[in-house]
């Protein structure tokens, strides 16, 4: 663990402001769950909750079938890094962090096929591969993550049914966060 130096007071009714600097850095949003645990030794720590988190022999297995199946890389995010993947890039995107557009991408419960005239999205910090189709994971009615499928090595655009194949993906994923 590491110490910020920032130390804050809890107010009469039991709240702590995490400084902006931290939510940012952290991608701490308004409504976002944090787990919280204690230590014997007083501390307190506060997690980010995933969803995802709660799946990953699940979202594995997935991956490795999507990618079998359309023979294209395949991962699986939270709402901030991926939590499993199949395909070329599995060593390479392994905890990746998401990027800004694919960030924006779910927050606006939007959907991302490419297409020749459409602007290309790279899902992940530090990985320039382009994505074919990215779909949010809802569940409950939060956004808990994200499918992508990466596009072939020659440019071809995704077929419809790996479109289908991919919004199948995203809606177990969703169902399965809300059980």
């Amino acid at each position: 663990m590491k110490a910020t130096g920032i130390v804050r007071r809890i107010d009469d009714l039991g709240r702590v402001v995490i400084p902006k600097e931290i939510r940012r850095t952290m991608r701490i949003r308004e409504g976002d769950p944090l787990e919280i645990f204690t230590a014997a030794d007083g501390e307190v720590i506060f997690k980010k909750y995933s969803p995802m988190g709660e799946l990953p022999e699940t979202a594995t297995q997935l991956t490795e079938v999507l990618a079998r199946a359309t023979a294209l890389p395949v991962l699986i995010t939270d709402r901030d890094h991926v939590i499993a993947s199949a395909g070329a890039a599995k060593r390479e995107v392994q905890d990746c962090r998401v990027s800004e557009d694919l960030e924006q991408l779910m927050s606006e419960r939007g959907s991302y096929t490419a297409s020749p005239d459409a602007v290309p999205l790279y899902p992940l910090v530090g990985f320039h591969r382009e994505a074919a189709i990215a779909l949010p994971i809802i569940g409950g009615g939060d956004v808990s993550g994200a499918v992508v499928m990466f596009l072939r090595e020659d440019g071809s655009m995704p077929t419809s049914e790996e479109q289908k194949l991919m919004q199948v993906a995203a809606s177990f994923l969703g169902k399965q966060t809300e059980d």
